[in-house]
């Protein structure tokens, strides 16, 4: 079988959906298996969307967790934020901004500089080329619909505002 276009993960084409077929033995072995099946295809569903987004983010050397972080950037007036804000903002541990911001760096599309406001603390800032860099690859990434083209408007909404509740409930926000 020949290898997947890139951006997508190689299908996996098994005969059945292990996901159901997982939940049927649950039923029978512990109980409700929805909760399961649920969270289960969840994590898949996020294997998949990785796979393709970072294949698609691929050929700019960035990862969607490194264009998350220049999106970001170049949403803040300045085009710099503090690390510490970053990794507010983009849910992440401060070790993993870190590395991030570090990748980058090394790409030249983020430098980093003291914060003139406290003297101590590190502000990442998008260079021209961080800025080339995200308006290329977010084209791409509309193009391929965020490898979401399969639902409609409305669908995306309703997976959003399904999402949104559980985010809610875990504390990132006020509902």
């Amino acid at each position: 079988m020949p290898n997947p276009p890139a951006g997508r993960p190689k299908p996996l084409n098994l005969p059945f959906d292990p996901i159901a077929r997982a939940a049927e033995i649950w039923r029978s072995r512990f109980g409700p298996a929805d909760a399961m099946a649920a969270v289960t295809s969840i994590m898949r569903a996020h294997q998949i969307l990785i796979a393709q987004l970072d294949g698609l983010l691929r050929p700019y050397g960035l990862t969607f967790a490194r264009y998350e972080a220049l999106v970001l950037l170049t949403f803040s007036k300045t085009g710099a934020l503090p690390l510490s804000k970053m990794g507010e903002r983009l849910m992440v541990h401060p070790t993993s901004v870190t590395n991030i911001v570090h990748r980058l760096e090394q790409a030249g599309l983020v430098r980093r500089r003291r914060n003139p406001q406290d003297g101590r603390g590190v502000l990442a800032e998008i260079t021209e080329a961080g800025r080339d860099t995200v308006t290329r690859a977010t084209r791409d990434l509309m193009d391929a619909d965020f490898g979401m083209s399969m639902y409609d408007t409305a669908e995306l909404g309703e997976i959003f505002d399904r999402l949104r509740t559980l985010r809610i409930a875990a504390g990132d926000f006020p509902g």
